[in-house]
């Protein structure tokens, strides 16, 4: 991926409605961006939820019909954040899974580290197991996969990558 193609942090999302320039918005590696990009973030972040497998099966059903909505726009960001959300429900249900603090290593990211994901000289912190949590990434899993392998989400994302990343 060319530094054309990340995600770009530099942007001041807060003031920005990436709804209205799609043009600015990169889709980036896995869940960048999925905690800035507005509206959307404002739009999905109150129905993100996965504590228990009733409450992560309403949420990814709910963001899954976000995606179908932002589908029926044609509106390939909206698309894109609603699927990061659901990449989302899985990656941190996981973790809680897995390390019941939510935390997966020891001490603080240091500061020339924020953003980037890894251990970056950390020790991981003992793992444990959280059936519920573990049940609760499945289910965010069988929505993402959906989202992800939709046949128009694909288009449009084609589209995107060649219009806006790919550059003329």
């Amino acid at each position: 991926m060319t530094k054309k193609n990340k995600f770009d942090y530099s942007l001041n999302y807060k003031n920005l409605d990436l709804r209205k320039h799609p043009e600015l918005y990169r889709i980036g590696k896995g869940e960048q961006g999925v905690l800035t990009v507005e509206p959307y973030k404002s739009e999905i972040v109150p129905h993100w939820r996965f504590k228990t497998p009733e409450i992560a099966r309403e949420s990814s059903e709910k963001i899954y019909e976000m995606f179908l909505e932002y589908k029926k726009q044609k509106d390939f960001v909206g698309m894109d954040m609603a699927r990061k959300f659901l990449q989302m429900g899985i990656t941190r249900a996981r973790r809680y899974a897995n390390h019941p603090s939510g935390k997966k290593y020891d001490g603080p990211v240091p500061k020339d580290k924020k953003g980037v994901s890894g251990a970056h000289g950390r020790k991981e912190l003992p793992k444990g197991f959280d059936a519920e949590k573990a049940e609760s990434a499945k289910i965010f899993s069988e929505k993402y996969y959906l989202a992800k392998n939709d046949e128009v989400y694909q288009k449009l994302m084609k589209e995107h990558k060649e219009k806006y990343e790919n550059g003329d």
